[in-house]
């Protein structure tokens, strides 16, 4: 699936984007958040709060008790202020 990343959560990965398989057992946004900040440092810290982290299945909004199956594109993002 393809993951894309925005504003704070880009510029900690060091990435706007990437292609990853999780493995099986990670099902939902919360579980694929927990799996993307163990793979190092940089990861980490992007995920470091996973309560302020918003996420988009395939352009719409999701919680982050929301199912990953048949998702094309997952996009991150920290939270949004009007203006």
């Amino acid at each position: 699936m393809k993951l894309k990343y925005f504003a704070w959560v880009r510029e900690r990965i060091g990435k706007a984007e990437e292609t990853v398989e999780p493995p099986p057992s990670v099902q939902t946004i919360e579980q694929l958040i927990g799996w993307l900040g163990a793979r190092g440092e940089t990861y980490a810290h992007a995920f470091e709060t996973p309560r302020v982290i918003r996420a988009a299945i395939d352009h719409a909004h999701v919680k982050p008790d929301t199912s990953i199956a048949g998702a094309r594109e997952i996009a991150f993002f920290p939270p949004m202020t009007g203006g």
